[in-house]
Order: structure tokens, then C-alpha cells, then sequence
């Protein structure tokens, strides 16, 4: 891996950036429009925004403003919870492609797995897939238990899970249980909105390579085999946050970072959300 144009192969031959910008919180209109527009300046070439962050059109906007062409940025987005159902769904992925302002979507999830609707949803991933709407499909905080469910009966099996991921939350036997199934693990909150750039552990080992937290806490995401999708809107951060491609970390430091591990969450837990 050496930069920003480096790509994870899904399971169907895709290629997804490891890393991406997050814009969830990112205001639409020119906020976001700006954050979107720096990160692809710097060389980015994956967005991930949803339906939920209301923020789909001024995403489309900046990858069309930016001249790059279309085929060369990756764009996820995401069906929401009180869309989900079949029918539903459907309608759900026009809106945001419509919003977007393309005729397809890199990669597209079902954001959270709803109880009794998330396989319905799937479902509708699935045709949107062959109906050749979306280049990958997959899901956004499903539990092993949640995949398994899904595996049981889906035609194409997911080609990524997108969860909340950080050196508090490692989530190793999700992770193994992915790497099996040959579906790709993304972290959201991948810096745990801050709260991880204080530990010492980290701070240590960022002053050894003159790295910051987040670009040692990023980097232990790429040598994991995870992507990465760190969310800002300051023009700095977006690009330190890109800068992890010329170090790596040892053995030795992966696994201090990994003991950081409290299974401790910022967002909230898949198995007991009320959305």
C-alpha cells in the first residue's frame, strides 16, 4: 500500500480505496461540498455519505465539480432504517441516486440491521445489484449473528460490513468471521471522535515515526486489512488523515494497540438500538 489510490478487492473483483472520507455531521450545501472537494484535491477517491446525513446532493455535486471522472471516485451511501422493506428500499435508492445526481452507486448498505426488515432490505440490494444499479452492496452494523442470518438465503453474499471500529472496539471474531466469508470489514469512527487521541500508548508510538494519533490509529486499521473512513472538515486534518502511506507499524506496536481493546462503543450497539 502507497497511497490514497490503493484499493481493497471485494469478493466480485471491485476495487474500494482502504481509505475514504466519512461525512456523516457534515452540513449540507457548502460544507460538505468543500470537505468533499479538499479530500479529492489531496488525491481521496472514496466518499461514504447516507440518506441519513442529508447530505447526498452537495456530495454529488463536488465529485461532479472536481473534473475527475466519475468512474474514478468510489461513492458508498446507505438506505435508512425507517425505509427498509422491499418496496421501500427501492424507492429509498432512487431518491439518493437522484440525489447524487448519477446512474450508479459504487457501493451501497443497509445501514442498520432492523429487526425483521433487514433481510427484506437485503433483498432489494440484491436486485438493485443485478439490475446493475450498484457496483457492490453490503451492510453497515450487522453482528455476526446479523451476517449469518443474511448468508442463510442471500443470492450474492455481502461484499463488505461497515461497523464501528477503533483500538477500543476490535472486534476480532467479527473481523474473523468476515475474513472467512470473504466480506470486506470498513470502520466507522475510526478515531473514535477523538476520544482515542490522548492515549499514550498511541501518542508514543506516533512520536517514534512523527506521526500524530489519528495517522498511527489509521495506519492499524490498513495493516488489519480494514478500510478506513475518517470524517472531517478541516482541510489539515483531511489531509493528515491521508498521510499514512510512507510508515509501518510493528508486529510489536499492532499488538499493544490491539490491547487497548475494551469492547467499548460510541455509537450505538447493533443488538440494542431503537432507531
Amino acid at each position: 500500500m502507497n497511497g490514497l489510490q490503493d484499493c481493497a478487492t471485494l469478493h466480485n473483483g471491485v476495487k474500494m480505496p482502504w481509505v475514504g472520507l466519512g461525512v456523516y455531521k457534515v452540513k449540507e450545501g457548502e460544507e460538505v461540498r468543500s470537505a468533499v472537494r479538499t479530500a479529492l484535491e489531496i488525491g481521496y477517491r472514496h466518499v461514504d455519505t447516507a440518506a441519513f446525513y442529508e447530505n447526498e446532493e452537495g456530495v454529488g455535486q463536488a465529485i461532479r465539480e472536481s473534473g475527475i471522472p466519475r468512474e474514478q471516485v468510489f461513492v458508498t451511501t446507505k438506505v435508512w432504517n425507517t425505509d427498509q422493506g422491499y418496496e421501500t428500499t427501492l424507492k429509498a435508492f432512487d431518491k439518493s441516486l437522484k440525489k447524487l445526481g448519477f446512474d450508479y452507486v459504487d457501493l451501497y448498505l443497509v445501514h442498520w440491521p432492523v429487526k425483521g426488515k433487514y433481510k427484506e432490505t437485503y433483498k432489494a440490494l440484491e436486485k438493485l445489484y443485478k439490475d446493475g444499479y450498484v457496483r457492490a452492496i453490503g451492510v453497515s452494523n450487522f453482528q455476526i449473528h446479523h451476517l449469518q442470518d443474511v448468508l442463510a438465503d442471500c443470492e450474492i453474499k455481502p461484499m463488505v460490513n461497515q461497523v464501528e471500529y477503533h483500538p477500543r472496539l476490535t472486534q476480532k471474531e467479527l473481523q474473523a468471521f468476515c475474513r472467512e466469508n470473504g466480506i470486506q470489514l470498513e470502520a466507522w469512527s475510526p478515531l473514535m471522535r477523538g476520544e482515542i487521541l490522548t492515549e499514550p500508548t498511541i501518542v508514543e508510538i506516533g512520536k517514534k515515526y512523527g506521526k500524530t494519533p489519528a495517522q498511527v490509529v489509521l495506519r492499524w486499521d490498513l495493516q488489519h486489512g480494514v478500510v478506513t473512513i475518517p470524517k472531517s472538515v478541516t482541510p489539515a486534518r483531511i489531509k493528515e488523515n491521508a498521510d499514512i502511506f510512507d510508515f509501518s507499524l510493528t508486529d510489536e506496536e499492532m499488538k499493544q494497540i490491539d490491547a487497548l481493546n475494551l469492547n467499548k462503543r460510541v455509537g450505538p450497539d447493533p443488538d440494542n438500538f431503537d432507531f
